[in-house]
């Protein structure tokens, strides 16, 4: 039974890292994850016998203050103006100010700048004190409190006053700082859960009212005023009005509706009532799928996450083991060598140790990267992009070949009137409309979009569907046929079959033919660009379809695409595209429900939310919103800079620490230096991963 659960006051990543390893030892629990950004638990509970009480109470073992409860329980988070530790900063700080104002006016001895020190450090520090005692009673020592605990203590006993303050001042400026850039992120992240509508006006006995939108069925109306969220995925069915469609396709221009048009729900409707027929339930409405796409997938960590993850829990135990060596064992032999007393050595290293320990927090490391990976996944909402995991953001970049579906991917699925063969191109048009206008058929829509003139129903007598051949009626009085080479054939018209690759649709009237009409699967506006741009940038790109060789080949030569696999079907797409990752890093860009088993077959698979299948967005790791292939290039960009991001972070943390860790140990680094190796790096780290934001 899989389990969601709201966790609050988690100070860091390395602390969710904690909990998530206490849930672990549970017997029966699988598969648990806590996302810290998100400030989420998720869990396979077969047995059901964990609660939010039960998994708090686990929790609080690790940190005190941590509260858990039930995502289906809507439980208000109580906002201070001030909490204790912040009020107790503030005044330790002003403390501070008043005692070097005392100073330089009247002077104080040194007993009292002892007391009012020693005052100030435990008003400032006192939180992080408080931690690391808790954590050292229930058998957890090696944290980055103990660190900062056992460094800053040492100062002050060794006469470093200031310089103990101040560690424990800018490491507490740089968690704040970090908290702020944490949420930042966060929002972006959560402005996606913010997509659900909460309220449905549903009409009933020629009244509407109100009602929640997880209760609506299909073939309900309902009334969406200006301004409010369409609760549901349905078809207008009344009125017209434009919708913003920004929080699920990244679009920013509204789009205009009418009767006939489909909404889809948390769209916004912007300046007009309407009624809408619903078409699906809540939970299976766009929407819903987004949300739970996003809830049951943004756990699954980067390699380079995971790398961290194993980093941070061996690297704090080693560097305390090398910082008492450095403080007790060199001694013994630095006097020897120095021709000194234990006791000067002693004091010496002991300080050098301390240093190193404050150097040593992991801090940067444990919060940058995955911060990174959660601002990438942000930037790539903001523009329509819906990414699942760190994980597959990283190996996005890694892609060398992209193989795209045709029909929905690269054209529009829709099709297109391109060419009119007949001597009175006007009045084909109008008997091929005529006859169509009765069809749901695509390629009836197509030709009365082509025609946009009013349909005489007065003129259509005797309307009869031929399956897989077309339409026969009768129009003012004189038989028309309006269809395939087949239908013609069938009644025996004389003509000629055009050598055209694309779809074709003939008509005769009055037993007399009269011409053709030519239809192509229209391009998206942005494919030959996408193509052009990933040839650019060295990548491999294939085509495969189920469409004719004919039809494959023409679109293949107006994009750029040299590597083209026609006349597939699914099973074909799922072995061309297996056989092609053991050769690279696939991405696979696929739209409907046939594309599905093609998706889960690449490395990377990405679907078109808009109007792809249902199926085809819960097997894909992306979605592409705005059904534009151009995003493809916006999300791999956003990808690359992610990773290098991610590699920046890491190589200035490591070298930074390494460097100024051997500068410590020789006696060559200071305290202020040992707060830029630690609060420095960690708020330079953190502001970097935060630059993708602004992508």
């Amino acid at each position: 039974m899989k389990k969601t659960y709201e966790i609050r006051d988690i100070d860091c990543a390395n602390c969710a890292l904690k909990i998530e390893n206490e849930i672990k030892k549970v017997d029966g629990l699988k598969d648990v994850k806590i996302d810290f950004m998100r400030q989420k638990v998720f869990f396979d509970d077969p047995d059901n016998k964990m609660n939010a009480d039960e998994l708090q109470k686990i929790a609080r073992k690790v940190e005190s203050s941590v509260s858990i409860f039930n995502s289906n329980i809507e439980k208000p988070i109580s906002k201070k103006s001030m909490s204790l530790n912040q009020m107790s900063f503030i005044t330790g700080v002003v403390l501070l100010l008043v005692m070097f104002l005392l100073q330089a006016i009247i002077g104080l001895n040194d007993t009292y700048k002892i007391i009012i020190y020693i005052t100030a450090y435990i008003l400032i520090g006192g939180k992080v004190i408080l931690k690391a005692l808790k954590n050292i009673k229930k058998g957890r020592v090696f944290d980055e409190n103990f660190l900062m605990m056992i460094a800053t203590i040492g100062a002050l006993i060794i006469g470093e006053f200031i310089e103990g303050i101040a560690v424990m001042l800018f490491y507490q400026i740089g968690e704040y700082f970090q908290e702020l850039s944490v949420n930042r992120s966060r929002k972006h992240i959560e402005s996606l859960m913010d997509l659900k509508p909460v309220i449905a006006h549903i009409k009933k006995d020629d009244q509407f009212i109100d009602i929640k939108p997880e209760d609506l069925i299909p073939k309900d109306h309902i009334m969406v005023k200006t301004g409010e969220k369409i609760p549901v995925d349905g078809i207008i069915i009344e009125g017209e009005t434009y919708i913003d469609e920004s929080s699920l396709t990244g679009e920013s221009l509204p789009m205009y509706k009418s009767n006939g048009h489909e909404v889809m729900s948390s769209t916004i409707n912007l300046n007009g009532t309407i009624i809408v027929e619903v078409k699906k339930t809540y939970k299976d409405s766009r929407v819903y799928q987004i949300i739970e796409f996003v809830e049951q997938n943004t756990t699954k960590k980067a390699k380079a996450e995971q790398f961290i993850t194993k980093f941070a829990k061996y690297y704090t135990p080693i560097v305390v083991l090398i910082a008492v060596l450095l403080a007790f064992v060199v001694p013994i032999f630095a006097y020897q060598i120095n021709q000194t007393t234990y006791s000067t050595e002693l004091t010496i290293f002991v300080k050098r140790a301390l240093i190193f320990l404050v150097i040593s927090c992991p801090c940067a490391l444990v919060l940058s990267v995955p911060l990174a990976f959660y601002a990438g996944i942000g930037a790539s909402s903001k523009k329509g992009i819906l990414v699942k995991s760190g994980s597959d953001l990283e190996t996005l970049h890694k892609v060398e070949h992209f193989i795209f579906d045709k029909t929905g991917t690269l054209t529009k699925g829709e099709f297109v009137v391109t060419q009119v063969f007949a001597e009175d191109k006007d009045f084909i048009l109008k008997l091929a409309s005529h006859a169509e206008s009765r069809s749901n058929h695509p390629i009836a829509l197509s030709i009365l979009r082509a025609y946009k003139k009013d349909i005489i129903s007065e003129d259509i007598k005797d309307y009869h569907e031929v399956f897989g051949q077309g339409i026969k009626v009768v129009y003012q009085q004189k038989p028309l046929l309006v269809g395939n080479d087949r239908l013609l054939i069938n009644n025996k018209i004389q003509f000629e079959i055009p050598d055209i690759k694309y779809s074709v649709i003939h008509v005769a009237y009055d037993q007399k033919y009269i011409g053709y009409i030519v239809l192509e699967d229209e391009l998206k506006m942005s494919s030959k660009e996408t193509i052009a741009l990933l040839t650019k940038m060295g990548k491999q790109v294939t085509m495969i379809t189920g469409d004719q060789s004919a039809i494959a080949d023409d679109i293949g030569k107006k994009l750029g695409i040299t590597d083209i696999y026609s006349k597939q079907l699914p099973q074909d797409k799922k072995d061309i595209v297996e056989s092609l990752s053991k050769q690279h890093k696939t991405a696979f860009i696929g739209d409907g429900i046939n594309d599905a088993m093609v998706l889960l077959s690449a490395d990377i698979g990405i679907s078109m939310g808009s109007l792809g299948s249902d199926v085809a967005i819960e097997a894909s790791d992306a979605v592409i919103m705005h059904d534009q292939p151009i995003k493809l290039i916006e999300v791999l960009k956003i990808s690359i800079f992610t990773n290098r991001i991610v590699i920046q972070n890491i190589a200035l943390a490591l070298i930074t620490k390494f460097v100024v860790l051997s500068l410590g140990a020789l006696g060559y680094a200071n305290m202020w230096l040992a707060i830029f190796a630690d609060v420095g790096i960690s708020l330079i780290a953190v502001l970097n991963a935060m630059r993708i934001l602004r992508k």
